[in-house]
């Protein structure tokens, strides 16, 4: 399971670079970030094991700037404020879910991380 994203205040492990692979081979369906060239199997599961560390902590990070863009969005003193419903809508999410990313973007906007605090995700 993925460790919890470390907040603002917190510094950040650095993940392994994701790469991005040239067109034609990013277009091959056998080809992923050069995994199937490594024959040696140790060094396969040190760079695949990388590589899922750095897309999860990438994932982590898209949550928490989706929440903050949620909750400016449904911010009251917006005159073109969206309501969950649409938020929903534009995100391919549910309104409850959007809900949850829009208090969680707020948690994250003013800087609140304690006990009783839930990432959505």
């Amino acid at each position: 399971m993925a460790e919890p994203t470390p907040r603002r205040n917190e510094s950040r492990l650095r993940p392994a670079p994701l790469l991005f692979e040239p067109a034609q081979v990013a277009a091959d369906p056998e080809h992923f970030f050069d995994l199937e060239s490594i024959d040696d199997p140790r060094a396969l599961l040190a760079r695949a094991t990388e590589l899922t560390q750095a897309f999860r902590a990438a994932t982590d990070r898209a949550v928490e700037f989706q929440a903050m863009a949620a909750a400016q969005l449904a911010d009251p003193r917006r005159f073109d404020r969206l309501t969950p419903a649409d938020i929903a809508a534009r995100a391919e999410w549910t309104e409850d879910y959007a809900k949850k990313m829009v208090e969680f973007g707020r948690d994250l906007m003013r800087g609140v991380e304690g006990p009783g605090h839930v990432d959505p995700v």
